[in-house]
């Protein structure tokens, strides 16, 4: 049994009441495991033909979450090729709502405002696909990389990924956003049993930091948000004061703004109004207020309770900002957009393209492409100014210009497709698999150049074929001996 704090129980059970018992016995319960299917490399459907296994169940809330069995330990996901090669990204199921319910489309501008590791950040980019600005913002550095490196895992071509304090995009980024996802830093009480260790960094007073935080990042994202705007704010705390307590106060703030009333997925229940009134250290009140109805609306927001959904605690509210903007409105932010390099000044990348791609990654798209010293990427269509701002990765990276050459990215790889390349390879076995993925050369015969390396027909990376020599071009801080896999032959 896990060593819940005292306070924290005392609380939950003040809370809870009659349902208190339950919620305790989940804590006694195993977690429950899942991944989601990146829709950029292909449907739900194709990857269960291709990779079928026993034991997985959808996630009601999330159309390409899974639910998956490790209890004898043959099925590892996170050791498995198919893994390193983006096809899915394992994530906590409650934590696949928020992003569900923010509903972004294609061709919009989103933010996801506390990105890393960038699990909602991935599957935002899915429903957008690929289209629009995705901008993933992470405050800490360390972070902000691990954030940067699964946008590139997960072939995503519209991110601009960047290591800012919320402070600092608001300057540049008026009124700019169509949706933001507020995914708050937390007390992170929702992940107990997830993270036994997080039990030992539990208290009171690090409840009311983190309110006091969230107070500030969500007025930032105020700022950011245009007006019809959609804002969605989580946590994975059971908190009030992180929770109902932060959006009352929010409301309180900003009058402009009401909570949308969603539908709820089974065994998702509804925020308790008078909760609002908790305090980091217990209740301080329950009546509410009259005349507030935004208030009263609390009850439209979501909380994932461990003894009522297959996943771990998590708080969500869907809030829409009042007004509209005109048609035909195209805010720019305060620097403008970003001036990219000439077409023709990437002439190594266009040969590159012509001898090694079946589509042009740069048609209908003047002045696309943005260099960084040697480093070529592909910006996202009207791409805001990167100018002043901490950017780890800006649209697509294409690779490097070298003296008369150029040299692919391991992001472009995990960003094409096997029919979008003249020339591929087949990783057909799963030695073949974890061999390439060590660093190791293969044998192959054809013509020599670059290939795609594909398993099962996902791209993993680059090979350049030499005689009949496979030259690996695996980047060295990926490669690894990974185990035999249950999914391989």
């Amino acid at each position: 049994m896990i060593q819940l704090p005292q306070d924290f129980m005392i609380r939950m059970q003040d809370m809870l009441g009659e349902a208190y018992p339950a919620f305790l016995r989940s804590y006694e319960e195993k977690k429950v495991q899942a991944l989601r299917v990146n829709a950029l490399k292909g449907t739900c459907e194709e990857f269960l033909k291709k990779v079928p296994f026993a034991d997985l169940s959808a996630v009601a809330w999330e159309k390409n979450g899974f639910y998956y069995n490790n209890e004898d330990g043959d099925f590892a996901p996170g050791k498995h090729p198919l893994h390193e090669a983006g096809v899915y990204y394992i994530q906590e199921p409650s934590a696949m709502a928020p992003a569900v319910y923010l509903e972004a489309r294609p061709g919009e501008r989103v933010l996801d405002l506390c990105a890393a590791p960038g699990g909602k950040t991935t599957q935002i980019a899915s429903d957008m696909k690929n289209e629009g600005i995705l901008v993933c913002n992470e405050i800490h550095p360390a972070r902000a990389k691990i954030l940067s490196e699964n946008v590139e895992r997960m072939g995503i071509r519209n991110a601009l990924v960047t290591n800012e304090t919320p402070q600092r995009l608001a300057e540049v980024f008026g009124e700019y956003f169509d949706r933001i996802l507020v995914d708050a830093p937390c007390s992170g009480e929702g992940m107990f049993r997830k993270n036994e260790g997080a039990c030992g960094e539990w208290s009171p007073g690090n409840v009311q930091l983190c309110a006091d935080r969230q107070d500030e990042i969500l007025d930032c994202a105020d700022g950011m948000l245009r007006p019809g705007g959609r804002l969605v704010y989580a946590t994975c705390t059971f908190a009030p004061a992180e929770n109902e307590g932060s959006i009352a106060r929010f409301l309180e703030r900003h009058s402009d703004y009401q909570i949308v009333a969603v539908p709820k997925y089974e065994g998702m229940s509804g925020g308790v109004p008078s909760w609002a009134y908790y305090g980091a250290n217990g209740r301080i009140g329950s009546v509410l207020p009259e005349d507030n109805d935004g208030i009263e609306a609390l009850k439209h927001t979501i909380r994932l309770f461990p003894h009522q959904v297959k996943g771990e605690g998590h708080y969500l509210a869907v809030l829409q900002k009042k007004g509209r903007v005109p048609d035909g409105y195209q805010g720019v932010p305060q620097n403008g957009l970003q001036k990219g390099i000439n077409v023709k000044e990437g002439k190594e990348f266009l040969q590159f393209q012509q001898e090694t791609l079946n589509r042009n990654l740069v048609e209908h798209a003047e002045c696309c492409l943005l260099k960084f010293g040697d480093q070529l990427y592909r910006m996202p269509n009207d791409m805001p100014s990167i100018k002043g701002l901490k950017v780890l990765r800006a649209g697509l990276h294409l690779g490097t210009l070298k003296k008369n050459r150029f040299e692919p990215s391991h992001a472009l790889a995990l960003a094409l497709k096997k029919e979008d390349v003249k020339q591929s390879m087949e990783l057909g076995s799963d030695a073949d698999a974890r061999a390439y993925l060590s660093g190791m050369t293969l044998n192959h015969s054809g013509e020599k150049g670059w290939y795609l390396m594909t398993i099962q027909e996902y791209s993993i990376g680059w090979g350049k074929l030499a005689g009949q020599v496979m030259k690996n071009h695996y980047p060295k801080g990926l490669r690894k001996v990974l185990p035999k896999t249950a999914w391989g032959d």
